[in-house]
């Protein structure tokens, strides 16, 4: 029987043939007629069911003498920022925040703007342009917050005139540069891992959203955190982005048990409850909904803790995934069962390396761990 940490055969296969992002770096496929192995979402035509092979990984696929697909190019990290991106952000930052980045700078870096538009697009929602609008009002935004003069902010951060910097600022966060001070905003990064890119918030140094980006409810939970702290989402930098980045990496490479960053929780006093509940779960260890019920003091509120369960906004830091059913089956997980599997297969082997190095054949139900 094939290990459990990826989905089966045909739900591999399946989201192959419909390139289905959700499985972009959980599993790569060769294809045995022409020695190419690919990623799920890769844009070449599709070969037929008996000609293709499941791996783990990119390196298990090279080990078996496939050679990488020159179209998806499944040797660069899945979820990741391309190369050229993360070469573009760089300079960005490097020369400065105030630093403006035109059509013109992007042909001379080699890279096509229309291409820059549409990867940002799809990864962001927005432009390159107004990404790098929304870096420099977030840049200002902090300057002013330590006590920065606005008309030094303003400067610094590119614009011309106060004016200019004045109108910028209010229309991308709701309120005027003078009001920073007193005024919070929710900056969001994108953070790469193994089971796909993952969507952080945070204010004020305090994490508040740590999501998966495919999971369908992000845009009303981003719009409720929003409203919860009365304060605009822009993307930016908090400092706690990087230790978040950092610790998530520890943790798929087995190094990492326990999380401690700093959260800043918002729900009801029941919801709380149950959050810091699931808290007390111990790595590689699970409970039922039944159990979490009666250690509240509630046995009979299990629907209840369920929805609090999907209420939570901080995935694997507040593990909601530790939570099955009373019979050991798997439950609803917003991130999808496959990553619950997964979460829950990798707390118990203790190391990404072991449960995600495995071969799935493409026929029957046959599997060879290395």
């Amino acid at each position: 029987m094939a290990p459990t940490t990826l989905p089966d055969i045909e739900t591999m296969y399946e989201a192959f043939v419909t390139r289905d992002t959700r499985f972009d770096g959980v599993f790569y496929i060769g294809v045995t007629s022409t020695g190419i192995f690919c990623r799920p979402t890769c844009r070449a035509r599709k070969p037929r069911r008996e000609n293709v092979v499941f791996f783990g990984s990119a390196s298990e696929a090279l080990d078996y003498g496939y050679r990488p697909c020159m179209i998806c190019r499944p040797m660069e990290p899945p979820g990741g920022i391309p190369t050229w991106v993360r070469h573009l952000l760089s300079d960005l930052h490097a020369e400065g925040e105030g630093r403006r980045l035109r059509d013109r700078d992007l042909r001379e870096r080699g890279l096509a703007p229309e291409a820059v538009r549409r990867w940002f697009k799809k990864l962001y929602g927005m432009t390159f342009h107004a990404y790098a609008r929304q870096l420099r009002i977030n840049h200002a935004y902090g300057c002013i917050r330590r006590d920065q003069r606005v008309i030094d902010s303003a400067f610094e951060s590119g614009y011309d005139s106060l004016s200019g910097f004045a109108y910028a600022f209010k229309k991308a966060v709701g309120f005027s540069p003078s009001e920073s001070r007193s005024r919070g905003v929710v900056s969001v990064t994108r953070i790469a891992t193994p089971l796909g890119p993952m969507v952080a918030a945070a204010v004020d140094g305090k994490l508040c959203l740590l999501e998966f980006a495919d999971r369908p409810a992000l845009e009303t939970e981003l719009k409720r955190t929003a409203r919860e702290f009365d304060a605009p989402i822009i993307v930016g930098d908090d400092p706690v982005f990087d230790d978040a980045a950092a610790q998530l990496e520890e943790y798929f490479d087995g190094e990492r048990r326990v999380f401690d960053l700093p959260v800043a929780e918002f729900g009801s006093l029941f919801q709380r409850q149950v959050w810091q509940l699931l808290r007390t779960i111990p790595y590689g260890e699970t409970r039922s909904y039944a159990d979490q019920a009666a250690a509240i003091g509630r046995p009979d509120a299990l629907r209840a803790v369920a929805r609090a369960n999907g209420a939570n906004r901080i995935a694997i830091l507040i593990p909601c995934h530790r939570v099955i059913g009373r019979d050991g089956s798997l439950t609803g997980y917003g991130g999808g069962l496959w990553r619950k599997r997964f979460l829950l297969d990798l707390e118990r082997d203790g190391a990404l390396s072991s449960s995600a190095t495995r071969r799935f054949m493409g026929k029957g139900d046959a599997a060879t761990v290395h």
